[in-house]
C-alpha cells in the first residue's frame, strides 16, 4: 500500500519589529482611543497545505504598551487596571483552527490578560506567504481582527463611560526558522 506523505507544520518566530496588536475603545463618547502594544515574541507552526493544522502562540510584555501619552501608560500599569510588575504578560494560544476561505480562517484561542483567561476568536487574514526580498527567507504575515470586553479581565473601571469593549487590531510577520 503506498502512503501519501503529509505536510507537517512549519515554525515561524514573529518578526518583533514588524508585529503589532492596537487595541481602540471609546472615550466618554467624544473620541476613539487607540493605544498600542509592540515588541513581543512568538512562534507560528504553519502548514500553508492544511492550514487547519496550524497554530500560534504569543506573550506580550504588559508594560510594553505604548499610548502616545506617559500619564495614560502609567494610569494603565496601576492598580485601577494591570496593577503590573515587571514580566506580566498577556498570551495567546490557539486551541482551533476554521478555514472560512482561501486566505481566511477563525483562530479560537485562549487569551490571557490578568491572569483571567477567556476564550476569543481573530477574524484572521493571511496577506502573503512568500520569500522576504531583504533577508532571503520564507515568511508570512498576518491580519486578524477581534473585539474583547475589559470586564472580562478585571480591567473595568469607569465603565461604561469609558467604552467596556476594546476593537483589536493584530498584524504580524513571521520569519521560518533554519
Amino acid at each position: 500500500m503506498a502512503t501519501t506523505a503529509m505536510a507537517e507544520p512549519v515554525k515561524y518566530t514573529l518578526d518583533a519589529s514588524h508585529s503589532q496588536v492596537v487595541f481602540s475603545y471609546d472615550h466618554l463618547g467624544f473620541s476613539t482611543t487607540y493605544n498600542m502594544f509592540g515588541g513581543f515574541e512568538g512562534e507560528i507552526m504553519f502548514d500553508q497545505d492544511a492550514p487547519e493544522a496550524s497554530s500560534v502562540s504569543v506573550e506580550i510584555p504588559v508594560m510594553s504598551m505604548l499610548t502616545g501619552w506617559e500619564k495614560r501608560v502609567a494610569h494603565f500599569m496601576s492598580d485601577d487596571f494591570f496593577g503590573a510588575e515587571e514580566g506580566d504578560m498577556i498570551t495567546f494560544t490557539s486551541t482551533g483552527i476554521e478555514v472560512t476561505g482561501e486566505n481566511t480562517a477563525n483562530i479560537t484561542g485562549d487569551l490571557t490578560i490578568n491572569d483571567v483567561t477567556q476564550s476569543v476568536v481573530l477574524d484572521t487574514k493571511l496577506n502573503k506567504a512568500a520569500q522576504h526580498p531583504m533577508a532571503g527567507k520564507d515568511w508570512v504575515g498576518f491580519d486578524a481582527t477581534t473585539t474583547i470586553k475589559r470586564s472580562d479581565y478585571g480591567l473595568g473601571k469607569f465603565a461604561p463611560n469609558v467604552g467596556d469593549e476594546l476593537n483589536v487590531m493584530i498584524s504580524i510577520e513571521a520569519q521560518k526558522e533554519g
